[in-house]
């Protein structure tokens, strides 16, 4: 933190002078003085040097301390890294595991069995720009060289310099409000300065413990993070989010999938010159062929290129491209077992297993997008289409008589509205827009429906039979978010409710996810009483999964400061 605050002390008086850093020194004693109440007389004294600023230096004062807090969150930071390096909180697990007398074998089904989504939300409060956070990662990257009590080399101090003195001399505010899409390409900017890097680390890590604890591996093919995205799917109350929107963010996804994907392929290429293979890889070559890695990697580089060109249009899918996992794990796969089986195996877990272990994990899209809407909005759209059949006002309608409808319509084979029909209010057409633009793909790039505001079972059943009906034929996840204190002191009775549905049991094949909401409910109730209804909704939700043999997932929507 001295050693920061110094340089940008030194930094900030190359712009303004040394008076202003004076300015800056004596505020900074004066509040510290305050908040230590050291002196009655100080809070009269900081409040006078604040009236006395003029308005020429004021925003400068602000980014200056603005800039000190920036710096010590990275410095602390960096020293909570370099003290949890010394034993993490998951090897302690497999102590207590260990200890506790837990076999190995459960131990390795458990392990290979994870399913961690983490999920990218959209704040479009968050204004630091994406330029200066990936300044602040090169700072942090750089304190390994700075060591209390020692000296900092000369050329430490010069690539710290420099870089302070790029982020004081940038514009931290954005000029303009953002949309959907820059949101977008924020978030994709974290996994490839961050999580790109970091997945296969903490596999690698989670693979050498249980190793350590059991004597077994992690299969290659395992991925216990995975990666989900809020940003241009979240339309709840946002009319910024459009179906247009979000299959343009579902493009840009796979742009950047394959243009990271192309900088490991381009890399790859370069290290795997080995002429000697097994037979499944020979067999995909030209005959006589001494390079058979670059082969199979040069056909690879080629379809990856070809991906990210299409994925800068709105053209459907044409021969030639990777729109599957599969296709892309295939030949990694193919080489990296090859490797293994000739003796090459120190070769094949370099950056070839990292570059599937991202495969395995980020998949052709990079991240998935949940699609999130309000019940309203569904309830809006049934009603739009029940008046244009004739059938009455679905809004209208009793829970029974809204679910038989749907259970009725979801097996019917005839269509429930013309494909070229668009009701004229503006959000039922944009809702149903946006079903129809998931079935374009079968949802694919699309991890899940969230429903807010969900309370009843009708409010799931609606979703599916839009889905179906706009031409989703997978099992999509349809995920009621119980947010309210009544919603969530109701959720057990609204699950039982869907369980109790043959049809709807059969449809999701064992498997339910639910949303807990964490900021409504206590805006609705007070945090000690919304944290009380959450605890105990899970505990009912989870009584009602076990006693229909259903496999419940919880997704706890507790992000920002909160979490």
């Amino acid at each position: 933190m001295r050693t920061l605050s110094t340089i940008l002390g030194e930094t900030m008086s190359r712009q303004h002078g040394k008076e202003f850093l004076n300015e800056v020194e004596e505020i900074r004693l004066l509040a510290k003085a305050k908040r230590n109440g050291s002196k009655s007389g100080d809070h009269e004294i900081l409040s006078q040097a604040l009236v006395n600023i003029d308005d020429e230096n004021l925003i400068s004062l602000a980014r200056a301390f603005n800039q000190f807090l920036n710096l010590t969150n990275i410095a602390e930071m960096a020293e909570s890294i370099e003290e949890a390096s010394e034993k993490s909180q998951l090897e302690m697990l497999f102590e207590r595991l260990r200890d506790q007398g837990i076999g190995s074998n459960f131990i390795i089904k458990t392990i290979s069995s994870l399913h961690c989504d983490l999920v990218l939300t959209a704040h479009p409060t968050e204004i630091t720009r994406r330029t200066l956070i990936q300044k602040y990662n090169r700072i942090a990257s750089k304190l390994k060289h700075v060591n209390e009590g020692e000296t900092l080399d000369a050329e430490a101090r010069v690539n710290l310099e420099r870089l302070i003195a790029e982020v004081w001399y940038t514009d931290e505010i954005r000029t303009e409000r953002p949309k959907p899409q820059d949101e977008a390409i924020w978030g994709y900017a974290v996994i490839e300065h961050s999580l790109w890097h970091a997945i296969p680390d903490l596999w690698e890590r989670l693979s050498s413990l249980l190793y350590k604890y059991t004597g077994e591996k992690l299969s290659i093919d395992v991925a216990p993070i995975k990666i989900s995205s809020w940003m241009g799917g979240d339309r709840d109350g946002n009319p910024n989010v459009t179906a247009t929107v979000t299959g343009e963010v579902l493009r840009l996804a796979r742009w950047m999938a394959a243009d990271l994907y192309l900088r490991d392929v381009e890399e790859l290429l370069s290290q795997l010159s080995m002429a000697a293979c097994n037979d499944a890889l020979s067999a995909q070559c030209p005959k006589g062929h001494n390079e058979p890695y670059r082969f199979i990697l040069r056909e690879l580089r080629d379809q990856l290129t070809l991906t990210r060109a299409w994925a800068e249009t709105a053209d459907a899918p044409y021969t030639g491209l990777i729109l599957t996992t599969s296709e892309l794990t295939s030949p990694l796969a193919t080489c990296y077992e090859s490797l293994h089986e000739c003796g090459m195996g120190i070769i094949a877990d370099g950056l070839l297993k990292k570059t599937l272990l991202r495969a395995n994990t980020f998949g052709v899209t990079l991240v998935e997008i949940d699609i999130r809407q309000s019940s309203n909005r569904h309830i809006e759209l049934l009603d739009t289409i029940t008046k244009y059949l004739g059938l009455g006002s679905y809004a209208g309608w009793s829970e029974t008589a809204r679910t038989d409808f749907i259970l009725q319509e979801v097996e019917s084979r005839r269509p429930l509205f013309p494909d070229n029909w668009l009701p004229e209010a503006a959000d039922p057409a944009e809702t149903l827009k946006t079903f129809r633009m998931m079935g374009e793909d079968n949802a694919h790039g699309i991890a899940s429906y969230i429903i807010s505001m969900a309370k009843r079972p009708s409010d799931v059943l609606s979703v599916i039979l839009l889905l179906k009906k706009c031409g989703v034929n997978r099992i999509l996840p349809v995920v009621p978010l119980f947010e309210t204190l009544d919603d969530l002191e109701n959720a057990a009775w609204t699950l039982e409710r869907l369980l109790r549905t043959r049809w709807y049991t059969n449809y999701i094949s064992g498997n339910q996810q639910v949303m807990i909401g964490y900021s409504d409910s206590a805006k609705d109730a007070g945090q000690m009483a919304a944290a009380w209804a959450q605890y105990r909704a899970q505990e009912e939700l989870v009584t009602v999964a076990e006693k229909y043999g259903i496999k419940l997932t919880l997704f706890h929507g507790r992000g920002g400061a909160p979490g």
